[in-house]
């Protein structure tokens, strides 16, 4: 069985083997998408096709909407090359249950696919955002995609569009904001930019890397005033926050063999020169949310058939703060620098050990839930015990700490310093009282050390700080004695890492310690670990 159009019209094949296959008119829509299209999305990595694109596919088998999705590349133009266009941008969604049941949907949902970088494709976004029927363009780019500058000032190709103007811009954001320049010129129509990456306040955030062209373009006279009234006005174009959340690892190889027992060919795994990994399927857990901020000024799909939540900001925000701070990825974080010094490869596998069980157990329960804010539409305790009980410990998920401890300095300031500061804020609670997030944040330091518990080295995930901070932790080895506070000082007392100064907030002699203990020698990560579960 071959993923593309001709393979599909052997529907009987498929079937047979437990595919679940298109149910409309994929020409049709097609079509329809190609003479008003409603939605764009930038950005077409694994959530993706798991999760938008899956959900307008409902949308379209049920007849309620007509339209599909055209997805854009800007960063990695290889997906569309070696995952989209071969396979005539139909795809593979692998739910992987905790049962060990498993579903197998092809996704047709996606009517066109196009990278930003070929002349010929942006000026065909160009005429897609020029139409009165856009409604949303959507993006999953990751948080680094809506930064402008690094460590050394603005990015090249940002000031350069900044000094140029949107003729033929370079940059990702430049890109975006010279579409948005096409619009306003052609209407000026309105549109909802929609991030839904997983970060918070996501919608400022693109906000935030889109005004700065509409700003300098403006101010050089390269593109009509109007414009940028037009970018600053929410009737016109709006960026509402969203909260998003469905685990889709890296393909697995459990999964591609499964798939090719089934007579399924089209299962080659491969790594493009970014290093990204892609496949024709996709797999991923059952669970999902969706939570966005209903700004719609042009309208939107009917996602809430299909169990989207459109809330108010505020309500966003709680649900987001929720989950990133406290009931999902601080867990995440914790299992995953545990898991690499410990040995582990698999988040499941963490779950059936008992002292990696209690760490998690007390980050969530007891230091994390006694802040968090309850958004109402979704409960923290019920979040948290599935995370817990179902979607981490499910077997058949091929989540691998080493893909959650990818950019953890990024992740750090809001999968913990947010709980710090909630700490700080209530007169009612003690910093003092929080042990195993601090533990979690020494152990994340000794992960930088690249070498496990048994004192095995191992390679250190890829993350934007790992230099610097390498650098700052050069020369410790394990069984060194301490104290390492010179090393530690810079670190540890630096907001931009951790939200917070750790020593103003009371905790940053308490992680110098269990950083001490941690790097004792072989052996001594599990031992801290267990004797901190259990006090």
């Amino acid at each position: 069985m071959k993923l593309n159009n001709t393979g599909l019209q052997d529907r009987a094949s498929w079937e047979k083997a437990g595919f679940l296959l298109p149910q409309f008119d994929r020409e049709a829509m097609i079509q329809a998408t190609r003479e008003n299209p409603q939605w764009v999305h930038f950005g077409a990595g694994n959530i993706f096709r798991a999760f938008p694109a899956a959900l307008q596919q409902t949308l379209l088998e049920q007849g309620i909407e007509k339209t599909g999705i055209i997805v854009a590349e800007g960063y990695d133009g290889e997906i569309i090359d070696r995952a989209f266009l071969p396979y005539d941008n139909l795809s593979l969604a692998v739910t992987l249950n905790a049962d060990g049941s498993i579903e197998k949907r092809v996704i047709a949902s996606v009517a066109g696919a196009l990278r930003l970088d070929k002349p010929e494709d942006f000026d065909a976004l160009k005429g897609i955002f020029r139409s009165p029927s856009l409604q949303l363009v959507s993006f999953t780019i990751t948080e680094k995609g809506y930064s402008l500058q690094g460590r050394n000032g603005l990015f090249p190709e940002v000031e350069a569009d900044f000094r140029e103007g949107p003729g033929a811009p370079k940059s990702y954001l430049g890109r975006l904001a010279g579409l948005c320049y096409e619009r306003y010129l052609a209407g000026p129509f309105p549109l909802a930019l929609v991030s839904m990456d997983n970060c918070s306040r996501n919608g400022d955030k693109l906000f935030q890397g889109v005004e700065p062209f509409a700003v300098q373009w403006v101010e050089k006279g390269l593109v009509e005033a109007g414009f940028l009234e037009y970018i600053r006005d929410p009737c016109k174009v709006s960026f509402p926050w969203s909260m998003i959340d469905k685990i889709t690892p890296r393909p697995d190889e459990g999964v591609r063999q499964m798939l090719e027992s089934l007579g399924f060919t089209d299962t080659e795994g491969q790594v493009t020169a970014k290093n990204t990994y892609i496949a024709p399927f996709v797999n991923a857990e059952k669970a999902q949310y969706l939570v966005i901020e209903d700004a719609f000024p042009a309208g939107r799909p009917a996602l809430e058939r299909v169990g989207v939540l459109f809330t108010d900001r505020d309500t966003v925000n709680r649900v987001e703060k929720m989950k990133v701070c406290t009931c999902l990825n601080p867990l995440h974080t914790a299992l995953a620098v545990f898991g690499c010094l410990l040995g582990y490869t698999k988040i499941s596998a963490e779950m059936k050990d008992p002292d990696l069980v209690k760490l998690v157990e007390r980050i969530g329960y007891q230091e994390g839930l006694p802040v968090v804010a309850d958004p109402g539409i979704l409960s923290p305790k019920q979040f948290i015990n599935e995370v817990l009980q179902v979607r981490f410990p499910n077997p058949f998920m091929p989540d691998t700490p080493q893909r959650i401890a990818t950019d953890t300095s990024q992740k750090i300031p809001i999968r913990f310093g947010e709980t710090i500061k909630a700490y700080l804020a209530d007169p009612e609670r003690n910093p003092g009282d929080l042990k195993l997030i601090p533990l979690t944040l020494a152990a994340w330091l000794r992960y930088l050390l690249g070498v496990d518990d048994k004192g095995v080295p191992f390679t250190v995930s890829p993350d934007p700080l790992y230099d610097t901070l390498a650098a700052a932790l050069s020369g410790i080895s394990l069984g060194q004695a301490g104290p390492f506070h010179q090393r530690l000082e810079p670190i540890l007392s630096n907001p931009a890492i951790f939200a917070v100064n750790l020593y103003e907030a009371g905790l940053g002699e308490r992680v110098e310690a269990y950083f001490e203990e941690l790097t004792a020698g072989p052996g001594a990560v599990r031992s801290a670990l267990s004797r901190y579960v259990e006090a």
